[in-house]
Formats: structure tokens, sequence, C-alpha cells
């Protein structure tokens, strides 16, 4: 059933991780805000690669929503999610302590911060997730 917690969770995820890279900045620069699509437009290739992997994430844990009968899968899948972001946010750590002109550039944004909220959304969809299939095996049992 697609009106399950996890489910809840799962779609916030996909939304933070997909609609708000549009609103919240990486890093600000003394000239300009910079968001995660401005960085397709830069030389340096992972720097191309962050807005990939925000994508990435949303459509892969809005997929896992649709999966709601197979919640082994689901479960999976949430964990391919939270590697997604936590290497998406070692990515942003590393390219944001290797930033030249850190001295220019020491105000980091909201943005840096959104692959941890989505790791705890997911954690907990999975969460629920397992306690549904345990739930499931124990009414197997009864049988």
């Amino acid at each position: 059933m697609i009106q399950r917690i996890q489910s809840i969770y799962l779609l916030v995820a996909s939304i933070v991780s997909g609609a708000l890279i549009f609103v919240f900045n990486l890093w600000k620069n003394p000239l300009q805000e910079v968001f995660a699509l401005d960085l397709f437009m830069r030389d340096f290739f992972l720097l191309k690669i962050i807005p990939l992997l925000f994508l990435l994430s949303a459509t892969v844990s809005f997929f896992s929503i649709l999966l709601f009968r197979n919640r082994k899968l689901q479960f999976v899948i949430g964990r391919l999610v939270i590697l997604i972001n936590l290497f998406l946010l070692g990515l942003l750590i590393y390219v944001s302590l290797t930033l030249p002109g850190e001295i220019s550039i020491s105000e980091k944004g909201i943005g840096m911060f959104l692959p941890i909220i989505v790791v705890l959304l997911v954690v907990l969809a999975n969460k629920a997730i397992k306690k549904d299939e345990d739930l499931v095996k124990s009414a197997d049992r009864l049988r």
C-alpha cells in the first residue's frame, strides 16, 4: 500500500534530494550563490557528478516507493539510496575542503546537508519496512 509510513519517508527523501537542490545553495561565492545544477557548467569532473548524484538519489528513492509489494527489494534499494547519499556527502565534503580561494568561499550553504537529511529519512523508511516484514512473517507463522 502506498499510504504506509515508509512511502511517506521515501517521498519526502525524494523531494529533499530532487526539489530542494533548486532552493538551497551548496556554497556562496562573494559574487554569487552556487546551486547544484550550476555545477554542470564547471570544468572539473567531480563537480559535474554532484548534481547527477542528487538526481539519481531522488529518482531511485521515488522508484522505491513503487515497489511496495516487494518489501525485500524496497529495503535493498533503500540501502542503495543510503550509499549514494553517503558517497555524495563525502564528495561534497571533499569539494568544500579543496575549493580554490577558500578565504573568499567560507560560507557553506544548507544544500551541503541535504544528503544527511535524505539518509536519515531512508533509514527511518528501512526501519518501517523491516517492521512490516517482521509483522508479515509473524502472521505467516500463525497460519
